[in-house]
């Protein structure tokens, strides 16, 4: 049965944010309450604002807990949202528009989580300019028969190539398996053109190590290698954030870290018990992921290059409309008209 318990009012930023049912168990197999997962995220806060601030945010929530109903919240509703949330306009791949939740402050974090929100998905814009990103995120995806120490790796190698590139990255453990590099950019570019840099780059990563990286869209080429998934910056498609708890059993946290500790950490040792202490202990690791957005220009004259060699644009999601540009959507195995060796 879901706890009730009696309603709390907690100050948080300067308002005033109820927490009911605090004793419902939400990780049922660590035991950790909403009350856990609330005050998880009060400790954690200048972290998680530094990662939510200003963008529009998609919500994860599980009302009953992770083993329960969950549904992403891609619309506040107009009804019964405290006067101070703040929201801003996005638009989706179809054209429509919606008003997500944009975190001015740690009580919209505190809101959420009391309306059962565990994971948090901002969008790779500030609420400035929703369609131009000021983040380019390297999403590392161990396929089938790699590992988190496989994503680790292709870690390792992306960071010299942004080391040539003269520009820093900001690596966090996803969560699960995979790792997270994320770049901060100069606003100037839209989600086709980012998305282009990010293929370039993963293209350039994959050609370094070809047996370790794939950029291959389709699975059933993608071997047993680290899929970098590039889709990742397409529009409306978002990626746990800094801080964000990820919806599983262990209640891991998507963690930031240095490029030095990433080989020899554990990801199912950050998780909700844990990080608080962690971040307490010695801040956080992306403190300064602000202080110098990067000119993609450079990845940009890569897919360039990469055109004229004949290495054009890559499928988008199935639930896109079609691209400019963009290749046919079938799988290779199902493709009558690809030429068969």
């Amino acid at each position: 049965m879901a706890g009730k318990g009696a309603v709390e009012e907690i100050e948080v930023a300067g308002r005033t944010v109820r927490l009911s049912s605090p004793d419902r168990v939400i990780f049922p197999q660590r035991g950790f309450t909403k009350a856990d997962v609330f005050r998880y995220y009060l400790a954690v806060g200048d972290g998680i604002m530094r990662a939510l601030r200003d963008r529009p945010t998609t919500l994860q929530r599980f009302p009953e807990g992770i083993e329960g109903e969950m549904f992403f919240q891609k619309r506040v509703p107009q009804r019964g949202v405290p006067p101070w949330v703040r929201t801003a306009r996005i638009t989706f791949p179809s054209g429509r528009p919606a008003d997500e939740l944009c975190p001015a402050d740690l009580a919209h974090v505190a809101w959420a989580a009391q309306m059962g929100t565990v994971v948090f998905h901002p969008w790779p814009v500030r609420a400035a300019d929703t369609d131009r990103p000021d983040e380019l995120r390297v999403d590392l995806d161990p396929q089938p028969g790699t590992d988190f120490a496989d994503a680790v790796t292709a870690a390792g190698e992306l960071r010299g190539l942004l080391d040539e590139l003269g520009v820093p990255g900001w690596p966090k453990t996803s969560g699960g398996r995979g790792v997270h590099v994320y770049l901060r950019i100069q606003p100037r570019w839209t989600f086709v053109e980012v998305r282009r840099a990010t293929i370039a780059l993963a293209r350039e990563l994959e050609r370094r190590r070809p047996e370790l990286v794939t950029t291959a869209w389709w699975k059933e080429e993608r071997g047993r290698r680290v899929f970098v998934d590039f889709n990742q910056m397409a529009r409306d498609r978002t990626i746990a954030c800094a801080y964000s708890l990820r919806a599983n059993a262990r209640a891991t946290v998507s963690t930031p870290v240095d490029w030095d500790e990433l080989p020899e950490v554990d990801p199912d040792d950050f998780h909700l018990g844990t990080v608080p202490a962690r971040f307490a202990e010695r801040g956080d690791p992306h403190a300064g992921v602000d202080d110098a957005p990067w000119d993609i220009t450079p990845l940009l004259a890569w897919a360039e290059r990469d055109a004229a060699d004949g290495l054009g644009d890559m499928p988008y999601p199935p639930e896109y409309p079609k691209m400019p540009g963009e290749p046919k959507r079938v799988q290779p195995s199902k493709d009558r008209d690809r030429p068969r060796h």
